[in-house]
Parts: C-alpha cells; sequence; structure tokens
C-alpha cells in the first residue's frame, strides 16, 4: 500500500483534497450556506513543513469578507494575519451588542408613568415625608470635615503656595 501525503502537502501543491469535518461537517455546511461561500482549507503548510492555521479559515468562521486581513496588498505575515483577527470582533457579535444597548438605552429614557387618572393624588404633606438620601459623601453622620491643609499635615505633604 502507498503511503499517501499529508492533506497539507497535497493542498499546496494544488491537489485538491477534501476536508473531513467530522462531527462539526453540519455547522461547517450551515455556515458556508449562511456566508455564501464555501469553507476555505483550515491549515496550510508551515515553515517546517508541518500544518498550521489558515488566516483565510479564520476570516471565513468570523464571517468577514474575504480579504478583510489576508489580503495580498495588505502585506501582512501570517502570524500578524492572526493576531488582528484574534483581536477583532466578529460582525454578528458586535450587532448584537449594540441592539443590546440600544434596548437598554430606549428603556432607560422611557417616560415615566403617570399615574391613572382615577387614582387619588398623594394627600401627604411634603414636610411629613423622609428627605431624599444625598449621595457623594462617606463619612458617617456627625463627622466633622476636614480641611484641605489638615490632611495634607496628616498626610505628611504640604500644599504648594
Amino acid at each position: 500500500m502507498a503511503a499517501r501525503a499529508p492533506r497539507a502537502r497535497r493542498a499546496a501543491r494544488g491537489e485538491p483534497c477534501p476536508v473531513d469535518w467530522g462531527d462539526y461537517a453540519a455547522d461547517v455546511h450551515r455556515w458556508e450556506l449562511i456566508t455564501g461561500r464555501p469553507a476555505p482549507y483550515p491549515t496550510q503548510p508551515g515553515r517546517h513543513g508541518r500544518p498550521v492555521l489558515a488566516p483565510p479559515f479564520v476570516e471565513w468562521l468570523m464571517g468577514l469578507p474575504p480579504g478583510w486581513a489576508t489580503a495580498e496588498h495588505l502585506d501582512l505575515p501570517r502570524t500578524a494575519q492572526l493576531r488582528a483577527l484574534g483581536n477583532g470582533v466578529m460582525p454578528q457579535q458586535a450587532a448584537h451588542a449594540l441592539r443590546l444597548l440600544l434596548d437598554d438605552l430606549t428603556h432607560l429614557h422611557r417616560p415615566r408613568c403617570h399615574p391613572p387618572a382615577s387614582t387619588p393624588r398623594d394627600t401627604t404633606s411634603r414636610a411629613s415625608r423622609p428627605a431624599p438620601a444625598r449621595g457623594g459623601s462617606t463619612r458617617p453622620p456627625g463627622a466633622a470635615r476636614t480641611s484641605t491643609a489638615a490632611r495634607g499635615r496628616r498626610s505628611g505633604t504640604r500644599s504648594r503656595r
């Protein structure tokens, strides 16, 4: 029986070789239908002849148009292409995040609901209601306020006047 050349070497020589996607075959096919283009070969021969991850495959997985990070005119080495793709965001993921943010903003900026006209108004006087809490201070109630100069003396620093 003749020994077969590894897939990456056959692909480098331009020989067609099908990819066995195994358990992922249905998912790869579905993504091919969604993107409208066939899956590129997932590996390419590395400098030492061993297969390494192919940037066009990563680009395809992310749903980016061909050449987004792998175009010849960009003159990027394979490692820079993979770094750019790895630091990028999938367009579908970004669109989903923006939709969620816009929904939150829309919800936050809706006018407050007014009580229905049939409900009686609150008759308690403003003086009998507790005062709204005011934020900003972390001092316990009754604690004295310290001047800026006193804080400087305590910390060993002096103000420059």
